[in-house]
């Protein structure tokens, strides 16, 4: 929420937060637009989303004469002041929303197993932790900050990164448009037909990574073939924002295998999507400072 709207507490903020969720829920729901299903749940909860931004907008318009604020909200709002072909209000709460979808609920979720596959399996947790450890000693021997150059001297965190991405494959699917007519294997695709590439099957076929139900970053020491690991998707559509996700990610695992310990609580079984996969009652830890 503050990478969309900065570290202002407008009022709107908890209603928009409450909104979103009721709009995710739907996301992968059967299009019923029916009273009480999921699918009508969410449509109403766009349009009051929608509504709400424009008038978040309008307020941060009177209030800041200055500029928008802070956040992708100010940006976009400070920059309608340079622009002749302006973006309406409307086209600012798309945006905004779209940077809540794709960078939030992603990363999060990529997250969420990330600490759940180390915590299962200690002996890995225990040399990504003597990697970053290691990598800390030359940053306070430095007297510095961690830096971008860092992650460049994490390999083993990389590995692990990968094949968590591959392993829980948040993004299962994506939408794509046949731009001619296609034959592949027999099939005819005619051109303007939609077509569902299932990332999740390509990552968990036995073709392109053997035993793919095991949790095993050492597949990654060779790069994979190509076309076969496509977390982000793949081609000039693919997610422009990967590269701060993946370092996002080795920021994280830095700071808190260097500085905490974690432990699993309750019940595990099972996993959710709503719409992004998460195990089923979340990721309950507990989490203890290490003496440093």
């Amino acid at each position: 929420m503050i990478s969309a709207f900065g570290h202002k507490q407008d009022k709107e903020i908890n209603g928009i937060k409450q909104l979103y969720q009721c709009l995710e829920k739907g996301y992968n729901s059967m299009p019923l637009d029916l009273p009480g299903t999921p699918f009508n749940k969410a449509m109403k909860a766009r349009k009051l989303l929608n509504e709400t931004l424009r008038r978040l907008i309008k307020e941060r318009r009177e209030n800041e004469k200055q500029g928008g604020g802070g956040g992708l909200l100010g940006v976009l709002l400070g920059d309608q002041n340079q622009k002749v072909d302006q973006l309406s209000d409307s086209q600012i709460a798309d945006n905004v929303i779209g940077v809540i979808f794709a960078a939030h609920d992603t990363t999060a979720s990529v997250l969420t197993w990330l600490l759940k596959y180390l915590h299962d399996n200690g002996n890995l947790l225990e040399a990504v932790t003597r990697e970053q450890e290691g990598v800390r000693r030359e940053i306070i021997e430095a007297n510095r900050r961690l830096m971008w150059d860092d992650t460049r001297h994490m390999p083993l965190t990389t590995r692990v990164i990968q094949e968590t991405l591959r392993t829980a494959s948040i993004l299962s699917f994506t939408f794509r448009e046949a731009v001619e007519d296609v034959e592949f294997e027999g099939y005819y695709i005619p051109k303007g037909w939609k077509v569902l590439p299932l990332f999740r099957t390509i990552h968990h076929c036995a073709d392109f990574f053997p035993k793919p139900e095991k949790f095993d970053p050492s597949r990654f020491e060779v790069p994979p073939k190509p076309n076969t690991f496509m977390p982000f998707g793949n081609g000039v559509h693919s997610c422009p924002g990967s590269e701060l996700a993946k370092l996002e990610m080795l920021v994280l695992l830095h700071h808190l295998t260097t500085k905490y310990s974690w432990q699993v609580v309750g019940d595990e079984d099972g996993i959710q999507y709503g719409p992004f996969p998460v195990p089923k009652k979340g990721l309950p830890v507990k989490v203890t400072p290490r003496n440093i």
